[in-house]
């Protein structure tokens, strides 16, 4: 597949009264048309940052101060608000985490969506509606001429969520970001729009970025996997062989933090660090059991390892080779 995005040590930093916060810190990444690719880690390690920088969402106050984001080749750090408009939407959907403070309350879902289409396209009134009609169909929203006409607050969360996803894909983007789109639903509704996100991406050729505290709905989901803390990048790889074994300390300790009937809860000691404030060193090294003391003096840089005769980019002196598998036991 052709490459779509690509990421190249991309730096954020968010000056404060208190000090300068570094929220994205030499972050590397490829997606290739077509590519599921979850994003995984702690509140705070930077998956927010990352997904609002590639769609030019940053707070006005946010820097990107090194690296670059490739769209088709554009470096989208340098474009214009002007030339972002014809790429966000059209060429670049997103998915927020809460529908409910993204949908106007004050306008009916399928006005908003079929508004999309009429700015973006340029289409009457009647095609938008039409349009906006059978992209609720797609997103298996029921009877979806009707629904044209409510409001957000006559929806469930997973409605809700669905419009959401329907307007994202109005354009027919080439990519998708979706960040948290399933945290606050049950989990029936949570399997339910995976399905649809799986099946639309198939269906469509969509590359999708999925952003996710919840490691087995990415193992489900994506193919490969960016493990991010304290802002940076500690493992990505191929999914199925980075959870069957995972090469960083930090990835080993979120597997083992997944619940499972009749085990204990292994949480990972500690707290993560004032992002202000980084350790000397590797920032996981206060959390990590297998610290050394090179690694509370030493940053290490990323690097290829190869396990298992794939190639795992790990930001990690002593990398592991041994870990449960997200396969093994009940969640």
């Amino acid at each position: 597949m052709a490459e779509l995005l690509r990421i190249e040590d991309l730096t954020v930093e968010f000056p404060l009264e208190s000090g300068t916060l570094r929220a994205v810190d030499g972050l590397s990444l490829t997606v290739n048309e077509g590519d599921a690719i979850g994003i995984v880690g702690e509140s705070g390690s930077g998956k927010t940052v990352t997904a609002l920088s590639i769609m030019g969402l940053l707070d006005s106050g946010a820097d990107i101060v090194k690296g670059r984001i490739l769209f088709r080749g554009q470096d989208i750090t340098r474009a214009t608000e002007d030339q972002m408009v014809n790429i966000r939407g059209m060429r670049m959907g997103m998915i927020f985490q809460e529908p409910m403070t993204s949908l106007n309350p004050a306008f009916t879902v399928g006005e908003q969506v079929a508004e999309v289409y009429r700015y973006k396209m340029g289409e009457t009134r009647s095609v938008a509606r039409e349009h906006a009609i059978e992209l609720f169909g797609r997103v298996k929203l029921p009877r979806p001429d009707q629904i044209f006409d409510k409001y957000p607050h006559e929806f469930s969360g997973g409605m809700r969520q669905r419009v959401m996803i329907a307007a994202a894909l109005v354009c027919r983007p080439e990519l998708v970001i979706a960040d948290e789109p399933t945290t606050a639903l049950d989990v029936t509704i949570q399997a339910q729009i995976l399905a649809i996100l799986q099946e639309l991406q198939e269906e469509m050729g969509l590359a999708l970025l999925f952003i996710s505290h919840n490691l087995e709905v990415v193992a489900q989901l994506c193919d490969r996997v960016v493990v991010m803390y304290g802002a940076q990048v500690l493992e990505q790889g191929q999914s199925e062989r980075l959870f069957g074994a995972p090469a960083h300390p930090y990835t080993h300790g979120l597997l083992r933090s997944i619940p499972r009937r009749g085990s204990p809860l292994n949480a990972i000691a500690g707290n993560i660090f004032d992002l202000r404030h980084p350790p000397a060193g590797c920032r996981f090294h206060p959390r990590c059991p297998v610290s050394q003391d090179r690694c509370i003096s030493d940053e290490p840089a990323s690097r290829t390892v190869t396990l298992g005769g794939e190639q795992r980019e790990v930001r990690c002196h002593f990398p592991m080779v041994e870990a449960p598998s997200l396969r093994g036991g009940s969640p």
